[in-house]
């Protein structure tokens, strides 16, 4: 079985397509999964990536850059590889990277979730001979709680703090896990403040279409606002800052999967933790990676080995990506 895909120091790259899929350097051609900041990086010569995704990046890797979009599902063949991308149900205009050459096929899944998320396609599936999938929560212990529960016990712990007539900072990644929570929350939280990083990405996922509450910048709200009446989303480096000071007495919380490690939520610093992540848990992986039927399978980020050497046990052939 040939090697579509090698390591190098540059990130995965495919010699015989001549590209690089979310290169950590600067290079030529840059297949990008995702607008995370770890796989979408500034610098590199030309961009392919999912069409839904093309405002959040143009933002990320600022105007001048020179990004090609395609639709899931299209093709395209770059020296003779024919490269097309499918949802990953991550974030909104996520993508798995599947690479196909003389009847071989490899899927690079990059992050994935299997969760419903109405701000971004569900992932989808596909048959391949590989498949490179990521293990960022690749562990037993990570099974997440479902949505409704989760914005819930959100609600929840806002309604509370309203009584109280505390503030209610929510902290969640800037780019994907705020405008989830903002979707899931629009018809029991009237009011939502932002964060000028969350304000930005949210009004990107507007032009994309993706249908979402009102929000109100918190640089654009004045000293009359009562903070305790709607719900603040910011990111954590918030935390420690004069930013989340300016609120008066609040309870701060904070969305991700770390939460469900004990002991995470008082290392943070923070009031109340939730357990949301836009990640697959434990059963999410192992059901993404049984969907492909690939003959192998490589992981990369995260519990690397834990994963490889399950799969392993399962009869497959499994190894972490180096």
């Amino acid at each position: 079985m040939q090697s579509l895909i090698i390591t190098t120091p540059s990130g995965l790259y495919c010699p015989l397509g001549d590209f690089y899929i979310d290169p950590r350097k600067p290079v030529t051609k840059a297949i990008i999964t995702h607008a995370h900041g770890d796989h979408a990086r500034t610098g590199s010569l030309h961009y392919l990536a999912a069409a839904p995704s093309r405002a959040i990046l143009q933002r990320r890797l600022g105007a001048s850059a020179s990004i090609e979009t395609l639709h899931y599902g299209q093709t395209v063949t770059l020296n003779g590889v024919r490269v097309s991308l499918y949802p990953a149900g991550h974030i909104l205009g996520s993508a798995q990277v599947r690479i196909e050459y003389k009847g071989e096929v490899w899927v690079v899944s990059g992050d994935y979730k299997l969760a419903p998320d109405p701000t971004c396609l569900a992932i989808e599936p596909i048959v391949c001979n590989t498949f490179i999938t990521e293990s960022t929560f690749g562990l037993p212990i990570y099974r997440w709680p479902d949505n409704e529960t989760v914005f819930q016990q959100i609600y929840r712990w806002w309604r509370y703090n309203a009584e109280q007539g505390k503030a209610s900072i929510l902290l969640a990644y800037s780019l994907g896990k705020a405008q989830r929570i903002l979707a899931g929350l629009k018809d029991r939280i009237a009011h939502f403040y932002t964060h000028t990083s969350v304000e930005q990405l949210t009004e990107a996922y507007r032009q994309t279409g993706i249908a979402l509450p009102q929000t109100i910048p918190v640089a654009d709200t004045d000293k009359k606002t009562s903070w305790s009446q709607g719900l603040i989303l910011a990111p954590p480096a918030i935390l420690n800052t004069t930013w989340a000071k300016q609120f008066g007495a609040a309870s701060i919380g904070f969305a991700s999967g770390w939460m469900l490690v004990r002991g995470a939520r008082s290392r943070k610093g923070v009031d109340k933790g939730f357990v949301f992540s836009d990640h697959a848990d434990w059963p999410g992986l192992l059901n993404a990676i049984q969907a492909t039927n690939a003959e192998r399978i490589l992981v990369m980020h995260g519990a690397t080995e834990t994963l490889a050497r399950y799969l392993r046990e399962q009869g497959l052939q499994a190894a972490p990506l180096a």
